[in-house]
């Protein structure tokens, strides 16, 4: 009897580890990763990853933002392993605000060309002297924001401002165009609808997921040699783990990067390196 109850003792044992560690093809354990990520692109591009981590033994979990404030709080407070809806830009300025925050870049994964969207006007040469242009409250686009006007002759920037160039750099605005940047990045898309502007400035993600294309809905559109790549942001130490440097390699893989291509049409670009 007691020879039995040892054998039945030890089956169990075998079976709640077994349970316990569930296995991917290869008999490798399956290790769960929480990413947050935006609706747009960001989310959908990660659906389309899962069953490729699944099958290199990531278990993906995505945790969906309307914002872009609550994705770095929740990685700050350890709800999330990762995140993915910024670009480095905005990660340092939000560094700069926020000194508790500890967290590094993984690597870049897409890029968003930023649009100028208008119910009034066919392009940027066609706005009226005092044309009131709105765009974000997010103090970190701006400079990316205003180069595109200058790059259309519209305004003028202080000498090596560039992306880094604030709306107090405007040093010429021959049209006297009135540039308003009190509205949320997710209520920008409600703006163009109402059409409360005669240009609105508007991130790709957000803009998609309003069902504009960038591509054709825009009056104009930022150009490809943009440094705003969208990037996985994880805290410091965390960016060589194996679930990390996994997701990345499957982000930038020959089917995500084809995904992209098709699913987008041109208004998200892949990064692969």
């Amino acid at each position: 009897m007691k020879r039995m109850i040892q054998v039945l003792f030890a089956s169990v044992a075998v079976f709640v580890l077994a349970a316990c560690g569930s296995s991917a093809s290869g008999g490798e354990k399956t290790e769960k990763l929480v990413v947050g990520a935006s609706n747009v692109p960001h989310a959908e591009i990660l659906e389309e990853a899962k069953p490729l981590l699944k099958e290199k033994g990531i278990e993906l979990e995505i945790v969906k933002f309307q914002d872009y404030i609550l994705p770095n709080k929740s990685l700050y407070e350890k709800e999330i392993d990762a995140n993915y809806f910024q670009h480095i830009p905005y990660l340092t300025q939000q560094l700069k605000d926020n000194p508790k925050y500890k967290f590094e870049n993984a690597g870049a994964v897409h890029l968003e060309p930023m649009g100028v969207y208008s119910k009034r006007h066919k392009s940027l040469k066609d706005l009226p002297n005092g044309a009131k242009v709105i765009l974000s409250n997010s103090v970190a686009e701006h400079g990316r924001i205003l180069s595109i006007f200058e790059a259309e002759g519209l305004i003028k920037l202080k000498e090596g401002k560039g992306y880094e160039a604030q709306l107090s750099d405007i040093v010429e605005n021959p049209m006297n165009l009135e540039f308003v940047a009190d509205i949320d990045p997710g209520l920008l898309t409600k703006t163009y609808e109402h059409d409360e502007g005669d240009a609105i400035v508007i991130n790709t993600n957000f803009a998609i997921d309003a069902n504009l294309n960038p591509k054709e809905d825009s009056i104009a559109l930022e150009g490809s040699e943009s440094p705003f790549a969208n990037i996985i942001t994880v805290r410091e130490g965390d960016k060589d783990k194996k679930a990390i440097k996994t997701l990345l390699e499957v982000l930038h893989s020959k089917e995500i990067t084809d995904f992209i291509d098709k699913e987008y049409k041109g208004s998200v670009l892949a990064v692969t390196e």
